[in-house]
């Protein structure tokens, strides 16, 4: 790409930068209400099963309410994190689609030129249809596949993400 080539895309690339950001806030809203909304529906189901609980231990004896709190407890915290892990995979897939979505020649050709980027000029790179590129040099391996590159984006958030689904 020519130096005069960088500035005149300079637009084109705040524009796509701003467009994902938004799209991103917007993935992340959209995760974040339903989230909200998994996370409610656990929480409610867990308050009716630790009221019920309440009520069978009444009967039955302090002893065996215990039991059945824990039980409760246990199932609500199971319900959560299973409503954690469904918002991180719809999540993931939301991102996913999207990055394939977006991709076209001209991304493909930018995983190519960043993958003989990390492994030089000498590298093998297959590319994967409609997946993006894997490139190979002697004892090293690349993986710019949509899956490895969302992936790769979600684990940089870290703990961070868990925040588009906490109350």
């Amino acid at each position: 790409m020519s130096d005069e080539a960088v500035p005149a895309l300079a637009p084109v690339r705040a524009e796509l930068l701003r467009t994902a950001r938004a799209e991103a806030r917007e993935t992340r809203d959209r995760a974040d209400r339903e989230a909200a909304a998994l996370i409610g529906e656990a929480r409610a189901r867990a308050r009716a099963i630790v009221e019920e609980a309440h009520r069978q231990g009444e009967r039955e004896g302090s002893a065996a309410a215990r039991g059945i709190k824990a039980g409760a407890r246990r199932d609500a915290r199971m319900r959560e994190l299973a409503a954690r892990e469904a918002a991180y995979e719809e999540l993931s897939r939301r991102a996913l689609a999207h990055v394939c979505q977006k991709w076209g020649r001209a991304g493909l050709d930018r995983l190519r030129e960043r993958a003989r980027a990390l492994l030089g000029p000498d590298a093998e790179i297959t590319e994967i249809p409609g997946a993006g590129v894997v490139a190979r040099a002697p004892g090293r391996r690349v993986d710019c596949t949509a899956d490895s590159l969302t992936a790769r984006a979600l684990d940089r958030l870290g703990a961070e993400v868990e925040t588009l689904w906490s109350p």
